[in-house]
């Protein structure tokens, strides 16, 4: 269902120019945007069919048996809180170096966030990093596959089922990744994020995948007012227009002018997620010259990584600069570049106010602050060439030689 498309040789060696390159675009084509004017000119440009489709598309790709299409990934974080009646009291595992939408809506639920370090090499959390924090009082575990690869979910949920945990994955970077030969999404509940930097992009949007029926209807009846019913559901099933509210609710769902856009892609994933390796594998040859620039490191066990990010860690007493540094000499070369993420418990309201609400925060967060000051992504999306790689490493050395100690 899910076709491979040939990676055409001249899009990847297409002439480069010395126009800006940004970190990102989204993999959209002609075929989307007449998709999309084929909604709006069809009258229902909220939620309707094309959100159902994906609902659907989405189902089949993960073998989720309940999917459910959102405004975001964070509205989709904060239902799934609201579903499992996280609240005062409560304490949610999860890794600082995430977004920082995750701690938010953690906050915001009355709950603890309780940060956990990750493998400097890989980003992510293990078992035997999560395990030390539990208590009686973690409710939940949020680990993150992170930059496009695949976290190892076998520990992780036998730690949760050993301490009876549920676990939500935040997959946000990981649509179109697999673990051991299953795709992400293949096993308990997980986030995926459709914004506008990701593989496969809504513009917003995001997609909650879950085995459990219950916390799917009720994430389904949370984001439209607590209806459990939009207007195409009333529409299509013959239910009343007048609806009634089970409970108080938000306005969480996802129009089909958003919708459309990822259903074109995600007919592409495979070649989306292909023309990425190729770009990775180049970018990862050539900078294995490069003294003080380290790509992450690809995790050893079974999986399939769908290449979300391309980023480096920056050693400043090798390479000559430090990241910020990098990422500021590349653009007045008119190259973008970025940072995924800061730690959140260095961002400002972290700082100032997590003793002060929560008590003393877990202090062995060695690995997650050193990379955390390291790390830069450096452009990568599926239009970019073979020749645009060479103009960012060819920068990336330019800067090097300038700044040799």
């Amino acid at each position: 269902m899910y076709t491979l498309y040939r990676i055409s040789t001249n899009s990847l060696d297409k002439h480069v120019t010395d126009e800006f390159l940004p970190l990102c675009r989204p993999a959209t084509d002609e075929n989307d945007i007449n998709a999309l004017i084929d909604v709006v000119r069809s009258g229902w440009i909220t939620t309707g069919p094309k959100n159902a489709a994906l609902e659907k598309e989405i189902s089949q790709l993960t073998g989720a048996p309940h999917v459910v299409a959102l405004s975001s990934a964070t509205a989709g974080m904060h239902l799934v809180l609201k579903a499992l009646n996280i609240g005062p009291g409560d304490e949610v595992i999860t890794p600082s170096l995430t977004w920082v939408s995750t701690a938010n809506m953690i906050c915001l639920a009355g709950a603890k966030p309780v940060f956990v370090d990750v493998d400097p090499n890989t980003l992510m959390v293990s078992s035997e990093q999560i395990e030390p924090l539990i208590n009686k009082n973690t409710k939940l575990i949020i680990p993150v596959h992170y930059a496009g690869a695949a976290l190892e979910l076998d520990a992780i949920y036998d730690l949760a089922k050993k301490y009876d945990i549920p676990v939500v994955e935040d997959a946000a970077h990981a649509l179109g990744a697999e673990y051991k030969g299953k795709p992400i999404g293949a096993r308990g509940t997980c986030l995926f994020s459709l914004h506008a930097i990701k593989n496969i992009s809504a513009g917003e949007g995001g997609l909650l995948t879950t085995f459990d029926a219950k916390i799917a209807d009720a994430v389904r009846r949370l984001k439209f007012h607590g209806l459990g019913v939009d207007a195409f559901d009333r529409k299509e099933q013959g239910r009343s227009p007048q609806a009634e509210v089970i409970e108080p609710g938000f306005k969480y769902n996802l129009p089909d002018i958003c919708a459309v856009l990822a259903l074109g892609q995600l007919n592409r994933i495979d070649a989306i997620t292909e023309k990425r390796r190729v770009l990775v594998e180049h970018y990862s040859h050539l900078l294995s010259t490069v003294s003080g620039i380290t790509p992450l490191s690809i995790p050893s066990y079974p999986h399939k990584h769908c290449h979300h990010l391309m980023i480096v860690k920056v050693d400043p007493t090798e390479f000559g600069v430090d990241r910020n540094d990098l990422i500021e000499l590349l653009k007045q070369r008119n190259i973008g570049s970025g940072i995924h993420f800061r730690p959140i418990h260095q961002q400002k309201y972290y700082r100032e106010n997590y003793v002060t609400l929560y008590g003393e925060p877990n202090t062995n967060l060695n690995h997650t602050e050193l990379v955390g000051s390291q790390i830069c992504s450096l452009p990568l999306f599926p239009d970019m060439s073979l020749g645009d790689v060479e103009r960012v490493v060819e920068a990336i050395k330019d800067i090097a030689s300038k700044n040799e100690k």
